[in-house]
């Protein structure tokens, strides 16, 4: 599997994939980062997210007017600590028949920085790439958001980020 060099990627293909990254940021930054609809614009792809973030709620993340990305429950909600929902993707049809899958955000303080480390499961077996392709380059953007107050500029990090203004 390509990786880049910021991420370990402990799980596979199939069911399960893992991504690790350390970022210099407090839990409660990176919670914040996680949870705002306006930041996360800013490194997933110009799509925000948007919930009222307390367990059992739903989320919905998209570029109104123009696409709709994915939605879920919020299933477990324990700031700045650990973050589970639900996610059914929704930005095309090969994706959507996919059903719906698990994404886990779990933080933990090391020293002056954050250890992040997203899991995304319950994946079917051989579960469409798009659905978890996209996460090296979404982590890689918060990691350089949080840590230079900067957006990165690669094309798919900007591909929504002008749409629906």
């Amino acid at each position: 599997m390509e990786q880049e060099q910021l991420y370990s990627v402990v799980g596979g293909r199939g069911t399960m994939t893992v991504f690790e990254i350390y970022i210099k940021t407090t839990p409660e930054r990176l919670w914040e980062a996680i949870t705002d609809g306006e930041m996360r614009k800013k490194y997933s792809f110009g799509v925000g997210t948007e919930s009222d973030w307390t367990e059992g709620s739903s989320y919905k993340s998209a570029v109104p007017g123009v696409v709709d990305i994915a939605s879920g429950e919020n299933v477990e909600v324990d700031p700045p600590r650990r973050l589970v929902q639900t996610f059914q993707a929704h930005w095309s049809e090969d994706v959507e028949t996919e059903g719906t899958s698990r994404v886990s955000w779990e933080i933990e303080p090391v020293g002056s920085s954050c250890r992040l480390q997203v899991t995304h499961d319950q994946l079917g077996e051989g579960a469409n790439n798009q659905l978890w392709g996209g996460w090296p380059m979404i982590l890689s953007g918060l990691k350089t958001l949080l840590e230079t107050g900067e957006q990165l500029d690669t094309p798919g990090s900007l591909l929504y980020s002008g749409a629906g203004s």
